[in-house]
């Protein structure tokens, strides 16, 4: 993998082939029949250039007639790009003339690989540290970190990972997984409750009906979308909150934890009642999404609109960066594909104020435009 790309999952592949192949012959079929099938952004020469997708290892084994083995795809994407990518590749039906069958074996995190490492070696660390004599600073912050490992606990008989203040708190903070919780408790919140999968236990069902006030706050990607779906059709959500998007709440600092949460606290601590951090252009946004949604969705194109919502121009998402180069008076650019770098660019040049699509990149700045993803305006 390029240096400037960070491996973080590997997706692992076995395949039978009806004939025998070599091993450039199984890494061509994987290029070729992935090209242009799930659109330009996600081909995997374009993911590689990008340092997206790293060197693709394929080990073959043949008899007399077949050929058989597997093949690792290591990606520093998000895990929807990955499930995406392994769906295409299982879809190759053909290497040269014989045919063939692909099967997904699994994704590893390697980020959880490491984690354990570090785990594994601060454990050592600490071990070794400790038959020496302890300095005062040293044993202030041992205490802290008994505290903290003192807060994390688990709820209900599926034993769903909880800070300790879940069990007395007026108000729960739900969040995704275990490692939301960590992070949370880092940034001072130890009334967060880990949902643990798209099924929603039923002791999360009976404790937030016991609380006063329930805060749901998911990752800012698409799965997170579909979480916050499941979660609002059996539970009752007082607020609604994502991550930024494109980000999970585990990869959040601090400082932006307080941001999006601390307006809440402060309410709940004072007794008002809390913003609920929608407003009418959202509204407004959602209900211009809805109506273009159904027929945008699985086409691999852009509309246009104007300030009335007036279709200006409808294109493939290939042509709609220099296609804004030569258009004003739009308002809206809604597109079938991720909202890239270079494409708000050349939105912004074109004066949009707001850009909806599947997945948004990770900036630093928007330059004043909205930019929501269908998941965040509750349509799929």
């Amino acid at each position: 993998m390029p240096q400037s790309g960070i491996v973080k999952y590997h997706v692992k592949l076995s395949y039978e082939v009806d004939g025998l192949v070599e091993r450039a012959d199984i890494i061509g079929a994987i290029f070729g029949q992935t090209e242009g099938l799930l659109g330009p952004e996600m081909n995997l020469n374009e993911l590689q250039r990008v340092s997206k997708v790293g060197r693709i290892e394929v080990i073959t084994k043949s008899t007399s007639n077949t050929t058989n083995g597997s093949a690792v795809i290591p990606m520093s994407t998000d895990i929807d790009t990955c499930a995406l990518i392994a769906a295409g590749i299982e879809s190759i039906d053909k290497v040269g003339p014989f045919d063939c069958k692909f099967s997904l074996d699994g994704i590893d995190d390697v980020r959880a690989a490491k984690k354990d490492e570090i785990v594994r070696r601060a454990k050592e660390i600490k071990q070794k540290w400790a038959t020496k004599t302890v300095s005062e600073g040293e044993s202030m912050l041992n205490d802290v970190h008994q505290g903290d490992n003192g807060k994390l606990s688990t709820y209900g008989p599926s034993k769903l990972t909880c800070s300790s203040g879940v069990f007395n708190s007026k108000w729960i903070i739900l969040v995704e997984g275990r490692a939301d919780v960590i992070n949370l408790l880092r940034a001072g919140y130890d009334n967060v409750l880990a949902i643990e999968g798209a099924k929603i236990d039923e002791s999360i069902k009976e404790l937030c009906s016991q609380k006063e006030t329930v805060v749901a706050f998911i990752d800012g990607d698409r799965a997170g979308g579909f979480i916050l779906k499941e979660l609002k059709s059996v539970v009752k959500l007082d607020y609604e909150l994502q991550a930024d998007a494109g980000v999970e709440v585990e990869e959040l600092t601090p400082q932006r934890i307080d941001e999006i949460l601390q307006p809440i606290a402060d309410e709940i601590k004072n007794g008002k009642p809390a913003p609920k951090l929608s407003s009418d252009d959202d509204k407004s946004l959602a209900d211009v999404a809805s109506k273009i949604f159904p027929n945008l969705n699985e086409t691999l194109e852009a509309i246009a609109l104007d300030n009335d919502k007036n279709e200006i121009f409808k294109v493939p998402i290939s042509e709609v960066v220099s296609k804004l180069s030569s258009q004003s008076g739009i308002k809206y650019l809604l597109l079938d594909g991720i909202i890239t770098k270079r494409l708000l660019e050349g939105a912004r040049d074109a004066g949009i104020q707001c850009v909806v699509g599947h997945r948004v990149v990770k900036l630093s700045n928007s330059d004043g435009m909205t930019l929501k993803t269908f998941a965040d305006l509750g349509i799929s």
